[in-house]
């Protein structure tokens, strides 16, 4: 998983609250590091803030989006903006879900758990899918 916010309290904050999924998460301070970090190792679920120095979390989220590589990663949009205007962008740049600061712990884990659930159903299906084609001499 990885965690993108431009405020280290936050990010601390976002990886004490999902210490108990026990899963690996890695963290990005700009939108220019998340793509890196991204091209590095595709995570299984990206929670990004929205307003960071160098590309907005709008703008990373459509290049996930775009790329056929990293377009079934699930990204949830994390900030203090809470205009309806925000919900839409993130929407339109392809988000899974939208969350706002203050970030309740509950409803973090909550969502987080059931994208990263599609996120190995999608998986298996496709493995599935595969083999059917394999077996086919597709």
């Amino acid at each position: 998983m990885l965690l993108v916010d431009d405020n280290e309290q936050n990010l601390e904050l976002l990886r004490a609250y999902l210490d108990d999924l026990g899963c690996e998460t890695r963290t990005a301070t700009d939108g220019v590091a998340a793509m890196a970090a991204i091209e590095a190792a595709i995570p299984d679920l990206v929670l990004l803030d929205v307003m960071m120095p160098r590309m907005s979390g709008f703008q990373v989220c459509e290049r996930i989006k775009q790329s056929p590589r990293t377009r079934d990663v699930p990204v949830v949009m994390v900030t203090a903006l809470n205009e309806v205007g925000d919900v839409e962008r993130a929407v339109e740049a392809g988000a899974d879900d939208f969350l706002t600061k203050p970030v309740n712990r509950l409803e973090l884990l909550t969502r987080v758990r059931s994208l990263l659930r599609v996120r190995t159903l999608k998986r298996q299906l496709d493995s599935t899918l595969d083999e059917l084609r394999r077996s086919r001499g597709e």
